[in-house]
């Protein structure tokens, strides 16, 4: 086409802009920008139009250090004569030169003339009128570690445009920003609750606020935040007669409590997780069709195994894929490893497994036999890199943030929740340090409203954007995109679909909570077995997984709890107390306690000889367990609170009541002192009866199940992609979409099912932005 240049770089390589209120900074160093493609599941295409980074060569004497500055193509006042319309995807450089990207409010096969332009936003190769200067957009200053954060500034009237933004920054958010942020797609992840974690120092506070804590709950590391509350297992209180009462920011409707919480602070929940990771089994994504109860995946095991591998590479899970194969079933492709090798058995596994290995036991009665078996448990914490891992190259840890050479090892500290105080552990944080600088960070950002068009497609959000987290004081912005995508607690997602009005043709959002509610049992061994030493948990039972018992009760794993009564009964704190004579209650008198050697006598061989079993039941999607919100009740900044309603199905209780009998079973195995008791208290919320017996549940922090995924739209809120039915450009990612949980953790799976989706944005973002020829209509000039 007469006069047209083609551009060589897009214009967005080309620009340095700040967002409103932020000067531009210098570029981030090299060693925090990532090219390399994701692993597993194999790379995504890049997007069209990006350039690899290439080493810097040697200035040369007598040679210009830097290029004549290239301008952008012109085009005349009218354009040329007409050309055919055509569409291409992504495809070879040399091929595109002779298509031009159309900017929005441009239709295909229309001129330019008359038509609306849209605020400026990165496109790339494309025209622009003879002297109109070109758009440039704002962009934050870099900092430490991956992205661009942004932190508080004065409201500005122009509204930024992204091409994706992303609700979180937690697990899923966090994925998200950095797959597409990699293919050069601008991202912008607002995060409602601080930055503060994501240095050394940010960390070594809420290590020191960890210790100083005297509950040290999951949430103990965390200020609290009333500009962005989050909920806490103290919220609950249970009664003398049963029952509960329920404070903070979750309101109760019962019958029973939802007694899990999470977190909203940069990294989300699983800046406290127990950094467990195995695999959901293949026979959990059919319980429908093959057990008759729950929901069904629009997915088989087979669709997310590459999407695990790459989940596994992100995250750094160390385990044995032989013994998974072996002893749960668990699929794996020939010769797959993981990126590192197994944590070591504690001692305490190592003892147990001696006496329960091979047994066969019963369920009950009529039931068929079962032989027991300790398996390791797969982590995603550092452990020794696997040197046959991708084909030879092995695998590299990540250390801690902001000082990447700590951490690279577990090193036993035995307090990977609340925090791990080497990092050992994988947090989003270790990968937001490896965002690319098309990826911008805004904390203290609050999202209230998804801002929708009338054709179904959503624009953009609407944020709360604090300074101080004690005041009230907040101003309101926008931030328009291509792609909008909900990564929030799958609470916090429900939230804010039920407040934008959106994604509920099907009536589902919202519904079908589930959790993986706990139950413990604790006891005695016969001799002292090292407690305390290592993780919380490293081994435990997958025998219960699944089979045929499925049908008339809820399946469970069992972990072997590293931590002696730390979960059932506060020790070693409360084993001191009880020693020393101190009940806990003011109006009983002191009894005369131990002191000095015979104090640490007795606490060394009781302490010692504690262990617990952790029974993690799948309970099945239910409607009537679900979030909702009332506007009668807000936080800080006028965002109605979420409510829930929650109950256990008699499908869990049974399943509840069929493991407390296997424990029965196991204790006698082992030869233990059972010191298990259920009573109604202040201390067991979750207390509850079931035909002849008593029993307490405590929550796993496993959220799921109130955006499900389906194969209609007719009874789920999102599609396998996890894009959202009612609106193309929705996307909501996390446990939320999880139309059953399995007895398994879920964050891996999260981590596959999202990493997954991302292959759908990348396309639909290619799709949007595919470049095309413009053609004038027939007798124009």
């Amino acid at each position: 086409m007469p006069g047209l240049r083609r551009r060589e770089r897009p214009p967005h390589r080309l620009r340095r802009v700040h967002t409103a209120g932020h000067r531009p900074g210098p570029p981030l160093p090299r060693h925090h920008r990532r090219t390399g493609g994701p692993g597993g599941g194999g790379p995504l295409p890049r997007r069209p139009g990006r350039r690899r980074g290439r080493p810097r060569r040697p200035h040369r004497r007598g040679v210009p250090r830097h290029r004549p500055r290239h301008h952008p193509p012109v085009v005349p006042g009218r354009l040329a004569p007409a050309l055919p319309l055509r569409a291409r995807g992504p495809g070879p450089r040399e091929a595109q030169h002779r298509l031009h990207r159309l900017t929005r409010g441009v239709h295909r096969g229309t001129g330019l003339a008359d038509l609306p332009r849209p605020p400026a936003r990165r496109q790339g190769p494309g025209l622009r009128h003879l002297g109109g200067p070109a758009a440039r957009r704002p962009r934050p200053s870099p900092a430490h570690g991956g992205g661009r954060p942004v932190t508080a500034g004065p409201a500005r009237p122009a509204t930024p445009r992204y091409d994706v933004v992303v609700v979180g920054a937690g697990l899923a958010g966090s994925l998200v920003a950095k797959r597409l942020g990699d293919r050069g797609w601008r991202v912008l992840v607002l995060e409602a609750g601080t930055r503060t974690l994501d240095s050394w120092p940010g960390h070594l506070d809420a290590l020191d606020t960890a210790h100083a804590a005297l509950a040290k709950v999951p949430n103990a590391p965390y200020r609290r935040n009333p500009a962005a509350p989050f909920p806490d297992v103290l919220d609950l209180t249970g009664l003398p007669d049963g029952g509960y009462r329920a404070d903070g920011y979750f309101l109760q409707n019962g019958p029973l409590p939802y007694g899990s919480d999470h977190l909203r602070a940069t990294g989300g929940t699983a800046l406290h997780w127990m950094g467990l990771a195995p695999r959901m089994h293949p026979d959990d994504f059919h319980v429908r069709r093959a057990y008759g109860y729950g929901r069904d995946w629009p997915l088989a095991y087979d669709d997310l195994e590459p999407h695990y591998r790459a989940a596994e590479r992100e995250l750094g899970v160390a385990g044995d894929a032989d013994e998974q194969r072996d002893a749960i079933g668990l699929p794996f492709p020939p010769g797959y490893g993981y990126p590192m090798h197994k944590i070591p058995r504690s001692y305490l596994d190592s003892v147990i497994a001696a006496r329960l290995d091979g047994v066969r036991l019963r369920e009950a009665p009529d039931a068929p036999e079962t032989t027991l078996r300790v398996v390791t448990t797969p982590h995603a914490r550092n452990s020794t890199p696997n040197p046959g891992y991708d084909s030879g190259r092995g695998h590299r840890p990540r250390g801690a943030v902001g000082t990447p050479n700590y951490g690279e090892r577990c090193v036993g500290h035995a307090f990977c929740v609340p925090i791990c105080p080497v990092q050992a552990k994988y947090t989003p944080l270790k990968t937001q340090a490896t965002w690319s600088d098309d990826v911008t960070l805004v904390a203290h950002a609050v999202v209230s409203r998804v801002l929708t068009a009338g054709n179904g497609r959503v624009l953009g959000v609407e944020y709360q954007r604090y300074d101080d987290p004690a005041s009230p004081a907040h101003t309101t912005r926008t931030a328009e995109a291509d792609l909008v995508v909900l990564a929030a607690h799958a609470v916090e997602n429900a939230k804010l679909l039920l407040l934008s009005g959106l994604a509920d043709a099907s009536g589902q959002v919202g519904r079908n909570l589930m959790d993986h509610p706990v139950l413990l049992t604790w006891g005695l061994l016969d001799h002292p077995a090292g407690p305390f030493r290592g993780p919380g948990s490293t081994s435990g039972l997958e025998c219960f997984r699944t089979g045929p018992a499925r049908r008339d009760r809820a399946p469970f794993r069992v972990e072997i709890g590293n931590w002696g009564w730390s979960w059932p009964a506060g020790s070693p704190s409360g084993d001191v107390s009880r020693l020393l004579g101190i009940t806990g209650d003011p109006s009983q008198p002191r009894g005369k306690g131990l002191f000095g050697a015979r104090l640490r006598r007795e606490l060394g061989h009781f302490v010692g000889r504690q262990f617990s079993f952790q029974f993690a039941f799948e309970q099945d999607a239910e409607s009537r367990n679900r979030v909702t919100v009332d506007p009668r009740h807000r936080d800080r900044l006028g965002i109605p609170r979420p409510v829930l309603t929650y109950d256990l199905s008699d499908h869990v209780k049974r399943g509840i009541a069929s493991a407390k009998a296997v424990s029965d079973q196991l204790f006698r195995l082992l030869g233990a002192e059972d010191h298990t008791a259920y009573a109604p208290g202040t201390s067991a919320p979750g207390w509850f009866r079931h035909g002849d017996g008593a029993f307490e549940f405590k929550g796993a922090g496993h959220a799921a199940g109130t955006h499900v995924m389906g194969a209609s739209r007719a009874d789920s809120v999102v599609d396998p992609w996890q894009r959202c039915w009612d609106h193309p450009n929705l996307y909501a990612v996390g446990c939320g979409s999880m139309p059953s949980v399995g007895t398994s953790n879920p964050s891996l799976t999260m981590a596959a099912l999202t990493l997954r989706s991302c292959e759908r944005m990348h396309r639909d973002l290619t799709e949007l932005h595919r470049p095309a020829a413009l053609r004038l209509p027939e007798g124009r000039p």
